[in-house]
């Protein structure tokens, strides 16, 4: 199940995040932060 979670970003990375959402790559920041969240998480590991 997923939570929900409030965050401050800086608006520059907002800006990307928009531009990476117009890609169509994502269906919103929540799915761009959550893929960028778990890449980070694997290198981290070792994965």
């Amino acid at each position: 199940m997923k939570q929900k979670l409030s965050i401050t970003i800086d608006e520059d990375k907002i800006q990307k995040i928009e531009h990476v959402l117009a890609e169509g790559l994502f269906r919103n920041k929540s799915h761009v932060l959550e893929y960028a969240l778990i890449k980070f998480l694997e290198n981290r590991n070792g994965k």
